[in-house]
């Protein structure tokens, strides 16, 4: 079992944590995480796969263990946060990689995707929307917010940080509790607690309109590039509906989705399924392509 390591590299004024695991040489899968969590959520999932794959998971500014000026002197948009993702893979020399892509860690992505299109070889979405069929009946708030961002609509949205939010709502839903280990739900809180972290996240969540703006761009990058994608989701997901994962199908036919038995925080509770699904669609689209690139370059 390959040895997972933990590092921090500098991008600008941010200096960024990230896990990282597998051969050197291996194809690269980059491991986005989403709201309100950190690359802690990927400590299952990384073992699974560091055998065939080199697995780079990195906190995002305004998460976990990733160090970024204070609210004010960075600003917490997506696009600053897909800035820094882009500067981090430069830095790290990746040009060609897998995206996972969850939560949050969708649209990050999908900026950097449309940026460098020819560094994506393929994308894994798990319960990371791109589609507005992907949202369920509970954003009203969030939604309130981005149409008039008000003092009042900004309080609104603070429930959705609150510790009982987090653990029965956003890792809970659909998730059997027999299953659900609290070691996720209680450090994602733990760092919710921490001083100026609310604030930063509802400039997130605000700024979260942003990412729906750009879904016809995201569509668009997908029936030109065509990347080879898996859809593997959450099915009771009380976010984001399985109608989002099959809306992936309407620009890529060839996309391939499954709905797993849990909600949205899926690899919680079904991380060896995941991996399974995982390594089986690599295998079939990345590895093939992998070796004939090797052998060309031979």
């Amino acid at each position: 079992m390959s040895t997972v390591q933990y590092r921090t590299l500098r991008v600008g004024a941010v200096e960024v944590f990230y896990r990282e695991a597998g051969a050197a040489d291996a194809p690269v899968l980059l491991l986005l995480h989403g709201f309100p969590s950190a690359s802690h959520m990927f400590r299952d999932l990384i073992p699974r796969l560091a055998d065939r794959y080199r697995l780079i998971a990195p906190d995002l500014p305004g998460f976990g263990k990733t160090r970024a000026p204070e609210r004010g002197a960075f600003t917490y948009s997506f696009d600053a946060l897909a800035g820094v993702l882009e500067g981090f893979v430069d830095a790290l020399g990746l040009d060609r990689f897998a995206l996972y892509i969850f939560d949050y860690g969708a649209p990050v992505g999908l900026r950097l995707a449309m940026r460098h299109p020819e560094r994506i070889s393929a994308i894994i979405s798990q319960n990371g929307n791109a589609y507005e069929d992907g949202f369920s009946d509970e954003w009203g708030a969030w939604q309130a917010y981005w149409r008039d961002p008000s003092d009042a609509h900004r309080e609104a949205c603070r429930a959705s940080l609150s510790p009982d939010t987090i653990r029965s709502w956003q890792y809970g839903t659909g998730a059997d509790p027999a299953l659900l280990s609290p070691d996720g739900y209680e450090l994602d809180i733990a760092y919710m607690a921490r001083p100026g972290a609310e604030e930063i996240q509802l400039d997130l969540i605000l700024d979260y309109r942003s990412n729906v703006a750009l879904y016809p761009a995201f569509h668009a990058y997908f029936r030109a590039h065509r990347p080879p994608l898996l859809a593997v989701w959450g099915r009771h997901d009380p976010a984001f509906i399985p109608a989002g994962a099959h809306a992936y199908t309407k620009d890529l036919p060839d996309a391939e989705v499954h709905l797993l038995d849990t909600g949205h925080f899926a690899l919680e509770t079904h991380h060896r399924e995941i991996a399974d699904h995982i390594g089986e669609f690599l295998g079939r689209t990345v590895r093939p392509y992998e070796r004939a690139i090797g052998a060309n370059g031979a």
